[in-house]
């Protein structure tokens, strides 16, 4: 398993060996030494979440309250999508950037991103499925969204689909609409966070 840090400090890609042979492929997709050699700390998964998507599906942003919020590991069993990391911490040295991982079954990649970070994906192909652990439940009260379009994301959709959300991305506030609220996660609560998780 191949881990790599990705340009939003707390994300990475982790790339695990396949093993193809005459009936099929045989792949781990998360490996528990090979995270927390990377991370620093155990994945606790609370939670698995499935999702299938058309081509141009678009999911996301999403991020949740911190504490708790929610990690993510996402991976692709069939198809294929383009995963972006947003840093919508506020008081991050990369606040407002943002990284963007092909994801693939070909590949039997992998993504993680930390509490406090803002999560979306887009779907390029048909019957596109995500499947990721959950560190946390899902908190209906304490999710949140910003919208996938915000002009000044300027996020990698490819411009030859069409774009599928529900209405509740697309009626998301912008990342500096939702920065004016208030709403987004501190950057000093996240690092303490990230620090019990490491004790």
């Amino acid at each position: 398993m191949q881990a790599s840090s990705l340009k939003i400090d707390g994300a990475f890609e982790f790339t695990p060996r396949t093993f193809p042979d005459d009936r099929g492929v045989f792949v781990s997709p998360y490996q528990e030494a090979a995270f927390v050699e990377a991370v620093g700390h155990p994945f606790r998964v609370a939670q698995t979440n499935h999702s299938v998507s058309r081509a141009g599906t678009i999911r996301g942003i999403h991020y949740a309250d911190v504490p708790p919020s929610q990690a993510k590991y996402v991976f692709c069993p069939r198809g294929s999508f383009i995963d972006v990391i947003v840093d919508i911490r506020v008081g991050s040295p990369t606040f407002g950037q943002w990284d963007a991982v092909l994801v693939n079954s070909e590949k039997c990649n992998a993504v993680y991103l930390a509490e406090g970070l803002g999560h979306a994906m887009i779907a390029l192909e048909d019957d596109t499925t995500m499947n990721y652990l959950c560190s946390t439940v899902y908190t209906p009260s304490g999710e949140h969204g910003l919208t996938p379009l915000d002009p000044a994301l300027d996020l990698p959709w490819p411009r030859e689909l069409e774009f599928q959300l529900s209405e509740k991305d697309t009626s998301a506030p912008t990342l500096s609409e939702a920065y004016e609220a208030g709403v987004l996660p501190r950057y000093e609560d996240c690092l303490a966070l990230y620090a019990s998780l490491k004790a």
